[in-house]
């Protein structure tokens, strides 16, 4: 079967031509990488029907006997996950190469951009469809390699360049724990295959000895945690997030792909190996903490930004966060989902943002104020709707399900993460919703409670949908959550301090509309200023890094002139 080869041949012999010939046809460059890049979507769009209904696709081109034990097999697998992400890949890709087409008109790299386009969907295409460990490792690092060329494109902007240098060093620290985890995997199981890996890893647990056996390890936790660190690196978790907001000098169209897509990586990565990750609940935990973690710090530092791409940019380290928390608990099924939904919404975001600076840059005058200034609303119409919706109902549901309806809560992880999720988005909307002053209350109101309604539908169906469609064996999505479970007094704790949270949220904005201030907002008030401070140099991490490195390269200029 070629059509599998024929979804990565056409991007990569276009990046190829465009390269050779494109500077003898400027004319035909973007038209050649239009037309591959759609060719492979609609390639994408059949694998994935034929997935979905005839099976996985298993092909090897090296070696071609089965019986061969090479650690070095190439070849290729698309299962469901494998197709929904071509598919994504390959339609994200077509409206960057479109959109790029008059955005970079007239600049002296124009091929050059096309060729590593092109060349870089071929990889991330090359990556998903993977059939070992071996195989993704390689395609791993030619991404990295193809980000920096194309963080790189500008070689005039010297910034550009330093940044993509930063990138590229980020990414190496890490693809190096990436390393030894795959060393380890073939040292402990025999096998970088996934399928083999798997089972041979359940069937038969290992320990790694560490301090001449004063220290037993479980290797299964450790290799997920090795290989976790290189999905930290590539999806901008803390505290590896430093290379991501300074890439936003690079064209617009690579940061709509890049976020859009590469940066989906570290999700895509602990997805692929989920059967391997539930045997490992400490590694699930630690998944989460960093997931936590960084949602936290991204939603905060993306608060004190004033460049819209910046703005972007740590938007998308928050949501990587929440798709890393997400497959931290267990909700895999729901980590590709987010992941679908932030790569339409944040290169369709980057896109307009990009077409928002260039439509500036030719404005001659600042646009006219509109002259309306935002008033507060002292309705507590949508204060009240919105404080029973974040938070009375959902405890009514949860108490009307777990007492009335006899339904088990505490053994339906799955359905209480959902729930979760679910209920932090809706208090957003909720949030976002009350600031609508220009809007009659009762609209703003009933908008409150459509929304509670579409996000309730869009998270259990959308998530019980793909739940299926990922993983239809029974019980393995229930395995994931299993294995992932938090101690009950941990995830009330968790649950408890989010309504807090959430609840203080709302009594403070009331308080705001009505002109008073009550004493958790004066509290923040009073240490507003360094908070920003804090915010708008990110808790002064990458200063830390800097020192780190410039105190090792001392003591690597001692070392030197010692010998």
């Amino acid at each position: 079967m070629t059509i599998p080869f024929l979804i990565l041949f056409f991007p990569l012999f276009a990046g190829i031509l465009i390269w050779v010939f494109g500077k003898q046809m400027p004319s035909h460059v973007a038209k050649i990488g239009v037309f591959a890049t759609a060719i492979s979507f609609f390639l994408s769009a059949w694998a994935l029907f034929h997935v979905s209904t005839e099976g996985p696709i298993h092909l090897m081109l090296w070696p071609l006997s089965p019986e061969n034990s090479s650690v070095l097999k190439v070849g290729m697998m698309i299962d469901r996950l494998t197709a929904i992400m071509m598919v994504l890949i390959t339609s994200v890709s077509t409206v960057i190469h479109v959109y790029s087409i008059r955005y970079l008109e007239g600049d002296s790299g124009y091929a050059r951009f096309f060729a590593l386009l092109s060349f870089m969907t071929f990889v991330i295409l090359s990556l998903v469809s993977s059939p070992n460990l071996f195989m993704l490792f390689v395609f791993w690092q030619l991404l990295s390699w193809a980000l920096y060329l194309i963080l790189a494109f500008n070689f005039s902007n010297r910034p550009a360049c330093q940044n993509a240098f930063k990138t590229f060093f980020v990414h190496r620290v890490g693809d190096v724990s990436f390393l030894c985890g795959i060393f380890l995997a073939y040292k402990y199981f025999g096998t970088l295959e996934f399928a083999e890996l798997f089972k041979v890893a359940a069937e038969q647990p290992q320990v790694i000895s560490l301090f001449s056996g004063m220290l037993d390890v479980n290797a299964v936790t450790a290799i997920a945690l090795l290989i976790f660190v290189g999905a930290m690196a590539k999806s901008a978790q803390f505290p590896l997030h430093v290379w991501l907001p300074d890439t936003m000098d690079s064209p617009t169209p690579v940061s709509a792909l890049m976020h859009a897509g590469i940066i989906n990586a570290g999700g895509f990565l602990l997805n692929r190996l989920a059967p391997f990750y539930a045997l490992s609940p400490n590694a699930l935990h630690i998944v989460f903490v960093v997931g936590l973690l960084t949602v936290l710090l991204g939603a905060s530092m993306m608060l004190a930004q004033n460049d819209i791409k910046k703005t972007l940019g740590f938007s998308t380290m928050g949501q990587m966060g929440y798709m890393i928390m997400e497959c931290g608990l267990g909700a895999f099924a729901l980590a590709i989902f987010h992941l679908i939904a932030h790569g339409l919404f944040k290169a369709t975001l980057f896109l307009g943002a990009g077409q928002g600076i260039h439509a500036s840059r030719e404005e001659p005058k600042f646009p006219d104020s509109s002259g309306h200034e935002p008033q507060k609303s002292s309705n507590s119409l949508t204060f009240i709707t919105g404080l029973i919706l974040t938070l009375i109902m959902p405890l009514i549901i949860l108490m009307v399900a777990h007492g009335m309806l006899n339904i088990p809560l505490q053994d339906a992880h799955g359905a209480v993460i959902l729930l979760f999720f679910a209920w932090v988005t809706a208090s957003q909307v909720m949030f976002s919703l009350y600031r609508l002053h220009a809007v009659a209350s009762w609209k703003v109101a009933g908008a409150m409670i459509a929304a509670l309604f579409f996000i309730g539908f869009v998270y259990l169906w959308g998530a019980e949908v793909f739940t299926h469609f990922l993983y239809p064996e029974p019980g393995v999505s229930d395995g994931f959550f299993v294995a992932a479970a938090l101690n009950p007094r941990v995830f009330d704790m968790l649950i408890l301090l989010s309504t807090l949270l959430i609840l203080i949220s709302w009594v403070s904005v009331y308080a705001e509309a009505k002109g008073k201030e009550i004493f958790i907002t004066s509290w923040v008030n009073s240490f507003r200023k360094q908070l920003y401070i804090l915010l708008i140099n990110r808790f002064y991490v990458d200063l830390v890094y800097v020192r780190w490195s410039n105190n090792l390269l001392r003591l690597a200029q001692k070392v030197a002139h010692r010998f």
